[in-house]
Protein backbone atom coordinates (compact mmCIF):
# COMPACT_ATOMS: atom_id res chain seq x y z
CA UNK A 1 0.00 0.00 0.00
CA UNK A 2 2.83 2.41 0.85
CA UNK A 3 4.43 1.71 -2.53
CA UNK A 4 1.21 2.49 -4.36
CA UNK A 5 0.67 5.69 -2.39
CA UNK A 6 4.30 6.66 -2.92
CA UNK A 7 3.71 6.67 -6.68
CA UNK A 8 1.13 9.41 -6.28
CA UNK A 9 3.80 11.89 -5.30
CA UNK A 10 5.69 11.36 -8.58
CA UNK A 11 4.09 13.82 -10.96
CA UNK A 12 5.43 14.58 -14.41
CA UNK A 13 5.80 18.27 -13.60
CA UNK A 14 8.04 17.59 -10.60
CA UNK A 15 10.82 15.71 -12.34
CA UNK A 16 14.26 16.40 -10.98
CA UNK A 17 16.27 13.37 -12.04
CA UNK A 18 15.98 12.21 -15.64
CA UNK A 19 18.33 9.28 -15.04
CA UNK A 20 15.44 7.37 -13.42
CA UNK A 21 14.49 5.99 -16.83
CA UNK A 22 17.85 4.29 -17.29
CA UNK A 23 18.36 0.58 -16.87
CA UNK A 24 19.26 -0.13 -13.20
CA UNK A 25 22.66 -1.54 -14.21
CA UNK A 26 23.67 1.81 -15.67
CA UNK A 27 24.97 4.26 -13.11
CA UNK A 28 25.58 7.13 -15.46
CA UNK A 29 23.52 9.50 -17.56
CA UNK A 30 22.89 8.39 -21.14
CA UNK A 31 25.33 9.51 -23.79
CA UNK A 32 23.06 11.70 -25.83
CA UNK A 33 23.89 14.54 -28.08
CA UNK A 34 21.82 17.68 -27.90
CA UNK A 35 20.75 16.96 -31.49
CA UNK A 36 19.38 13.55 -30.50
CA UNK A 37 17.23 15.01 -27.73
CA UNK A 38 16.06 17.85 -29.98
CA UNK A 39 15.15 15.35 -32.73
CA UNK A 40 12.70 13.62 -30.40
CA UNK A 41 10.48 16.66 -30.90
CA UNK A 42 10.57 16.20 -34.71
CA UNK A 43 8.14 13.32 -34.66
CA UNK A 44 6.66 10.67 -32.42
CA UNK A 45 8.29 7.98 -34.61
CA UNK A 46 11.73 9.50 -34.01
CA UNK A 47 11.14 9.45 -30.26
CA UNK A 48 9.97 5.82 -30.25
CA UNK A 49 12.81 4.63 -32.47
CA UNK A 50 15.48 6.03 -30.14
CA UNK A 51 16.47 3.75 -27.23
CA UNK A 52 16.66 6.55 -24.66
CA UNK A 53 13.76 8.45 -26.21
CA UNK A 54 11.52 5.43 -25.72
CA UNK A 55 12.83 4.96 -22.17
CA UNK A 56 12.22 8.61 -21.31
CA UNK A 57 8.70 8.49 -22.79
CA UNK A 58 7.91 5.31 -20.82
CA UNK A 59 9.14 6.97 -17.65
CA UNK A 60 6.98 10.01 -18.37
CA UNK A 61 3.89 7.85 -18.96
CA UNK A 62 4.46 6.11 -15.63
CA UNK A 63 4.22 9.47 -13.90
CA UNK A 64 0.90 10.02 -15.64
CA UNK A 65 -0.35 6.52 -14.81
CA UNK A 66 -0.79 5.69 -18.50
CA UNK A 67 2.21 3.49 -19.19
CA UNK A 68 -0.13 0.67 -20.23
CA UNK A 69 -0.36 2.40 -23.61
CA UNK A 70 3.35 2.22 -24.43
CA UNK A 71 3.65 -1.24 -22.87
CA UNK A 72 0.80 -2.42 -25.10
CA UNK A 73 2.37 -0.80 -28.17
CA UNK A 74 5.71 -2.49 -27.41
CA UNK A 75 4.00 -5.86 -26.87
CA UNK A 76 2.37 -5.47 -30.30
CA UNK A 77 5.75 -4.71 -31.88
CA UNK A 78 7.12 -7.94 -30.40
CA UNK A 79 4.00 -9.81 -31.48
CA UNK A 80 4.56 -8.84 -35.12
CA UNK A 81 7.96 -10.57 -35.04
CA UNK A 82 6.53 -13.98 -34.11
CA UNK A 83 6.70 -16.55 -36.90
CA UNK A 84 5.03 -19.70 -35.57
CA UNK A 85 1.23 -19.99 -35.36
CA UNK A 86 1.31 -21.57 -31.89
CA UNK A 87 3.37 -18.72 -30.46
CA UNK A 88 1.15 -16.18 -32.24
CA UNK A 89 -1.89 -17.68 -30.53
CA UNK A 90 -0.43 -17.70 -27.04
CA UNK A 91 1.05 -14.19 -27.36
CA UNK A 92 -2.21 -12.78 -28.82
CA UNK A 93 -4.16 -14.28 -25.92
CA UNK A 94 -1.66 -12.92 -23.38
CA UNK A 95 -1.82 -9.40 -24.88
CA UNK A 96 -5.61 -9.54 -25.04
CA UNK A 97 -5.90 -10.66 -21.41
CA UNK A 98 -3.38 -8.11 -20.15
CA UNK A 99 -4.42 -5.01 -22.11
CA UNK A 100 -7.65 -5.37 -24.09
CA UNK A 101 -10.19 -7.37 -22.11
CA UNK A 102 -12.43 -5.16 -19.96
CA UNK A 103 -11.29 -7.14 -16.91
CA UNK A 104 -7.60 -6.82 -17.77
CA UNK A 105 -5.21 -5.45 -15.15
CA UNK A 106 -3.73 -2.86 -17.53
CA UNK A 107 -6.73 -2.11 -19.72
CA UNK A 108 -6.07 0.33 -22.56
CA UNK A 109 -8.65 2.97 -23.42
CA UNK A 110 -10.33 1.84 -26.66
CA UNK A 111 -13.86 1.94 -27.98
CA UNK A 112 -16.23 -1.03 -27.87
CA UNK A 113 -16.10 -1.68 -31.63
CA UNK A 114 -12.29 -1.89 -31.65
CA UNK A 115 -12.27 -4.09 -28.55
CA UNK A 116 -14.83 -6.47 -30.08
CA UNK A 117 -13.09 -6.57 -33.46
CA UNK A 118 -9.81 -7.36 -31.71
CA UNK A 119 -11.43 -10.07 -29.59
CA UNK A 120 -12.64 -11.76 -32.77
CA UNK A 121 -9.35 -11.35 -34.61
CA UNK A 122 -7.28 -12.99 -31.88
CA UNK A 123 -9.46 -16.10 -32.00
CA UNK A 124 -7.57 -17.00 -35.19
CA UNK A 125 -4.47 -14.83 -34.86
CA UNK A 126 -2.29 -13.61 -37.69
CA UNK A 127 0.70 -11.24 -37.49
CA UNK A 128 -1.77 -8.42 -38.35
CA UNK A 129 -4.44 -9.27 -35.75
CA UNK A 130 -3.50 -6.39 -33.45
CA UNK A 131 -2.68 -3.78 -36.10
CA UNK A 132 -5.89 -1.75 -35.84
CA UNK A 133 -5.94 -1.57 -32.06
CA UNK A 134 -2.22 -0.80 -31.99
CA UNK A 135 -2.77 2.02 -34.50
CA UNK A 136 -5.53 3.49 -32.31
CA UNK A 137 -3.35 3.43 -29.18
CA UNK A 138 -0.43 4.89 -31.13
CA UNK A 139 -2.72 7.71 -32.29
CA UNK A 140 -3.86 8.41 -28.73
CA UNK A 141 -0.29 8.61 -27.50
CA UNK A 142 0.82 10.75 -30.44
CA UNK A 143 -2.01 13.26 -30.10
CA UNK A 144 -2.29 13.34 -26.31
CA UNK A 145 0.73 12.04 -24.37
CA UNK A 146 3.51 13.01 -26.79
CA UNK A 147 2.77 16.78 -26.75
CA UNK A 148 2.59 16.66 -22.94
CA UNK A 149 5.91 14.79 -22.86
CA UNK A 150 7.55 17.52 -24.96
CA UNK A 151 6.28 20.15 -22.49
CA UNK A 152 7.21 18.06 -19.44
CA UNK A 153 9.91 18.87 -16.97
CA UNK A 154 11.58 15.54 -17.79
CA UNK A 155 12.06 16.46 -21.46
CA UNK A 156 12.91 20.08 -20.72
CA UNK A 157 15.52 18.97 -18.18
CA UNK A 158 17.02 16.59 -20.73
CA UNK A 159 17.29 19.44 -23.21
CA UNK A 160 18.96 21.68 -20.64
CA UNK A 161 21.31 18.96 -19.43
CA UNK A 162 22.38 18.03 -22.94
CA UNK A 163 22.78 21.69 -23.85
CA UNK A 164 24.94 22.30 -20.77
CA UNK A 165 26.94 19.12 -21.44
CA UNK A 166 27.39 20.17 -25.06
CA UNK A 167 28.62 23.64 -24.05
CA UNK A 168 31.14 22.22 -21.57
CA UNK A 169 32.56 19.80 -24.14
CA UNK A 170 32.82 22.33 -26.93
CA UNK A 171 34.88 24.84 -24.94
Amino acid sequence: MKTRLGCLSNKSDSYTDFTEFLHPVQNRAPRLSKDEVVQWADSFDVLLSHKYGLAAFRSFLKTEFSDENIEFWMACEEYKKIKTPAKLGSKAKKIYNEFIDVKSPREINIDYRTREMTRLSVLEPTPCSLNEVQTRVYGLMEKDSYPRFLRSKLYQDLLKTQYTHYQRNSV
